[in-house]
């Protein structure tokens, strides 16, 4: 059964609201291009929208109550915002879960050296991507340097029109006849992505100066200038390289938007700010953004870990509820939408997909009853139930959705953190926007996609 496209069905007011949600969100994915700098953000508006720090209400022994917004930060990498409900909580939540790590390039611990009187850093790239996608891209550093007397450095560069950017090299056509016969996962090998970053050798008044790795020197010397960094302190670095640049309207119509890292921000910031619509709920409200996801969830900031278990114990503590019984129960009752994005249909690649079950742009917010590979490994298989329910409340809220998968059975598949929440008995299925590009430098959604998710994730959380 095909959908509607729900550019159809607005007026020039709704359009003008998606254009305006659109462009708020365009802002932030500019901004925004790592877990730290999302959560920072985030953190700021939260707290302006009246949310208070877990920690705070914890050390104050303050009694929630229904209306009550506590937000819960993960190592500044992380979020769990929480709205409570008018029921308790050990009778479930409403639970909208992203993730705001993105693929990227990391650098190395000891990534900086000299090679032909070029500097470079050594990266180690993070999540899956195509490596060839990555050179002769203007690249940007955004880090956090954390010195031994535990000062904090924060720093993005490559993002004004007065910065530097740096980059990735490439073979020159001419000579890369070898190159192109090579497989593509094998054109652009992992260690060959070390990103470029000067050339100008450190002058020395002493003629007889000998030293090796001027270059290297000068970078060193910049780095202490502008922003008190040294060497050793790369040891105690999180520097993300991204590609430079704002995301961009995409096509003559402005109707999509170009940008680093939508998946999975592209849901995360409409989640977040479903949050931001609601007053008191029947059931607590919660909106869970984590790290990790695009390595396998792991680590203490990934959904594999205690954190979000352990936060809705304060929470049940604080209204009164002791005893890990009570911790089952909320989980177990808790009804989730794993909020990540889903392959678009792409016309110039339609042997992958299987055009019944694919999402397609301007169809609305997409369901994936299962994703997993081939056999549905590895996935979460939402029930009928569940799905059906979730019919009624966007039918009713009027929200644009559509059914998908992630392309043909036996063409590859991929997972998110849905399965792990299911692991709680939650009732759990994946739902967010579709994309163009997934995993490149530059993916592509489409605006009135991106708004149907920001309307569907509120009549979830408020039914």
């Amino acid at each position: 059964m095909e959908r509607k496209n729900a550019w159809e069905k607005y007026s020039e007011q709704d359009r003008e609201k998606v254009f305006e949600f659109a462009e708020n969100y365009r802002q932030f994915i500019s901004c925004c291009k790592t877990e730290r700098e999302c959560v920072r953000e985030f953190l700021k508006l939260a707290k302006e929208a009246g949310f208070v720090d877990i920690e705070d209400v914890i050390k104050e022994k303050k009694a929630l109550k229904p209306g009550d917004r506590v937000i819960a930060v993960n190592q500044m990498k992380g979020i769990a915002m929480f709205i409570v409900g008018e029921k308790g909580i050990e009778e479930g939540m409403n639970i909208l879960g992203a993730h705001i790590d993105s693929p990227r390039l990391d650098l190395k611990q000891n990534p900086l050296y000299e090679d032909t009187q070029m500097a470079f850093l050594d990266t180690h790239y993070y999540g899956g991507i195509k490596k060839y996608q990555w050179v002769t891209l203007p690249l940007a550093l955004h880090g956090t340097v954390v010195k031994k007397d535990l000062t904090t450095i924060e720093f993005a560069i490559g993002e004004k029109s007065t910065d530097p950017v740096f980059g990735v090299s490439d073979l020159l056509i001419h000579l890369a006849q070898d190159q192109l016969d090579k497989k593509a996962a094998k054109v652009i090998e992992g260690e060959k992505l070390n990103v470029l970053i000067g050339s100008e050798p450190l002058k020395s008044d002493d003629k007889d100066d000998k030293k090796k790795d001027k270059v290297k020197e000068n970078i060193l010397a910049i780095l202490k200038k502008e922003l008190n960094i040294e060497e050793e302190d790369f040891l105690s670095a999180e520097i993300e390289v991204v590609p430079a640049g704002k995301a961009r309207d995409l096509g003559f119509d402005k109707s999509m938007i170009m940008g680093y890292g939508q998946d999975d921000r592209v849901c995360a910031y409409p989640s977040f700010m479903a949050m931001m619509q609601i007053d008191v709920p029947c059931h607590t409200a919660v909106c869970l953004l984590v790290d990790k996801e695009e390595i396998g969830s792991v680590g203490a900031t990934g959904m594999h870990s205690k954190f979000f278990e352990n936060t809705v114990a304060e929470l049940l503590l604080l209204s009164g509820k002791s005893g890990d019984i009570y911790v089952r129960r909320a989980l177990a009752n808790s009804m989730v939408l794993s909020s990540d994005v889903s392959a678009a249909f792409d016309p110039n690649y339609p042997e992958v997909m299987e055009k019944n079950n694919s999402a397609y742009f301007g169809r609305g917010l997409v369901f994936n009853k299962y994703t997993g590979a081939r056999g549905k490994s590895g996935s979460n298989d939402a029930n009928a139930e569940y799905v059906a329910m979730l019919r009624g409340v966007m039918d009713e809220a009027g929200v644009n959705f559509q059914t998908a998968e992630l392309g043909k059975v036996d063409q590859g598949g991929g997972g998110t953190i849905a399965y792990i929440l299911a692991n709680y008995g939650m009732q759990v299925i994946d739902s967010g926007v579709a994309v163009l590009n997934m995993h490149a430098p530059w993916e592509i959604t489409s605006k009135a996609d991106i708004y149907e998710a920001y309307r569907g994730y509120i009549a979830f959380i408020d039914r």
